[in-house]
């Protein structure tokens, strides 16, 4: 997915001068046509691959923490000692030898993959769900050296996709579908996992430990990890018969959209969320009219506050969008959605982007605490030690704000799923990674680091029409959530700084 790494830089098989090769800097190069970068950190000289196995980020751009490497534009994050890869890539990196003569750097040869030696572990692994944290934990355990059955539930079809991708580029049809799915059925039965796709589990039956699926067969397993994902909210008015009322989760939806985005055609989007503001700029990619109809006065502004939640909305009035904020919708006619002041608005379609609801009644069937979400430890384990939650039904302590919460982005879901799969093999640590996730508005892209539900005090640097702008949210005095448009080094130094739990560094960013 995504392009390589273009060539630059010295030929490091011929050699470069030692000297060149900065701490925590990593220098870019190429080796027999690969692009290739040498790192020194902590007194160790590494070698990786400089393209980001995620959508070809520039690694070489990144930020180096230790012995790993996070990408500039999707916070991917890579081990340098063995290429292996935190969410959102799952790929690992390839490594290569480094000879070191006469002042002289030399890459040498690319070691073969990675392959950790066999582990203890549970006897047999169960993963309900296909989506991200699911896909993410069953590949881990391979990764890592679990020999034992692994077997990976998913009910929709056609298994594990790129998600972030259905509302944004390849709904506005500038990528193409093979992006999409992540693993196919031929890559599980190489890794040797039981992938039952099309198929739904009835009922856990935690006592012998079986989970029971839909079509009849029984599976039992030493440890479960219930990643069942989340359903799109509806509406509840009244919707005429023969209206086109669309919702999108899965590639189907996005499909479906997409074969009623006709150029000239006239949308109306209800929700002025993340998902439903990206839906809206990919239709207008499309040439579609599209109108968003929202209940807040300034979109995302309980996200993002009201300064970049304008900021987004004047990009998307620049490119066509009518916005009717302050409103909600009373009906959907066949052509038309009529708002509560009356006002009807022309539409050929409508998409529904008002939110999700956690997939959490297999886990109340089981007898699980549920509150909110699956309430999970700081491992991640469920009120069954046995079972494990992650993903949006995962209901998690936030070691930074002290509270309970429930994440619904990818990143977090694959970032959980590798975690529960290191937990599973007892190589895990209390659950401390950050949450990440970023958004598309044509070609202003915006980065959110941390988790801020409330704030007392906002911090802001640089300046929105240069397109370099951090902002911060503070809740008693402690740097809850970091925003950025254009300032990828600075979000990558600010999640750096929440896992660390370096509050100095974080206040010394807006001083």
């Amino acid at each position: 997915m995504g392009e390589s790494t273009p060539l630059s830089g010295p030929n490091l098989a011929e050699g470069v001068a030692a000297d060149r090769v900065l701490e925590g800097t990593p220098l870019l190069g190429h080796a027999d046509g690969e692009a290739v970068m040498l790192v020194r950190t902590g007194g160790k000289l590494l070698a990786t691959g400089a393209t980001c196995s995620h959508y070809g980020g520039p690694l070489a751009e990144g930020l180096v923490v230790g012995t790993t490497v996070r990408c500039p534009w999707h916070h991917a994050c890579f081990d340098l000692e063995t290429g292996l890869a935190r969410g959102p890539a799952l790929t690992p990196l390839a490594c290569f030898d480094i000879v070191s003569e006469a002042g002289l750097l030399r890459v040498v040869k690319k070691r073969a993959a990675y392959e950790a030696p066999p582990v203890a572990g549970p006897s047999s692994v169960v993963i309900v769900g296909g989506g991200a944290a699911g896909a993410a934990c069953a590949e881990t355990l391979r990764r890592h050296g679990y020999p034992g059955a692994i077997a990976l539930v998913a009910d929709e079809a056609p298994g594990p996709v790129d998600r972030p991708n259905l509302s944004k580029d390849y709904l506005a049809g500038t990528a193409p579908e093979e992006w999409i799915p992540l693993r196919d059925t031929a890559f599980y039965e190489e890794l040797n996992v039981d992938f039952m796709l099309g198929n739904g589990v009835r009922r856990i039956d935690r006592e012998q430990q079986r989970v029971e699926l839909v079509q009849g067969r029984s599976l039992k397993y030493d440890a479960l990890l219930l990643a069942t994902g989340s359903a799109p909210r509806s509406v509840t008015i009244p919707i005429a018969e023969g209206a086109q009322v669309l919702m999108l989760r899965t590639l189907a939806d996005s499909r479906e959209i997409i074969a009623r985005a006709k150029p000239g055609a006239r949308a109306v989007v209800i929700g002025a969320s993340f998902i439903g503001l990206e839906v809206a700029a990919s239709l207008r990619k499309r040439e579609v009219a599209v109108d968003v109809v929202g209940p807040e006065a300034v979109p995302l502004g309980r996200v993002i506050g009201d300064k970049l939640g304008n900021y987004v909305r004047s990009i998307h009035e620049g490119h066509g969008v009518k916005f009717h904020l302050g409103r909600t919708p009373a009906r959907i006619e066949v052509k038309s959605v009529v708002l509560d002041d009356g006002a009807s608005l022309p539409a050929d379609f409508v998409v529904v982007g008002v939110g999700v609801t956690p997939r959490t009644v297999l886990a109340e069937q089981a007898g699980l605490h549920v509150e909110r979400g699956v309430v999970v430890d700081e491992f991640l384990r469920t009120s069954d030690p046995n079972i494990y939650a992650a993903g949006d039904i995962a209901s998690y302590p936030d070691h930074r704000s002290g509270e309970r919460v429930r994440i619904e982005h990818w990143a977090v879901a694959e970032r959980q799923g590798q975690a529960v799969a290191r937990m599973m093999l007892g190589l895990g640590t209390p659950y401390r990674d950050v949450p990440f996730f970023w958004s598309a508005h044509y070609d202003v892209k915006i980065g959110y680091v941390g988790h801020a539900e409330r704030w007392d005090r906002v911090h802001e640097r640089g300046n929105l029409e240069q397109g370099a702008f951090i902002t911060a949210f503070e809740q008693a005095g402690k740097v809850l959530a970091v925003v950025t448009v254009g300032e990828e080094r600075a979000s990558l130094e600010a999640e750096a700084a929440m896992e660390a739990g370096d509050e100095a560094k974080l206040a010394a960013m807006f001083q």
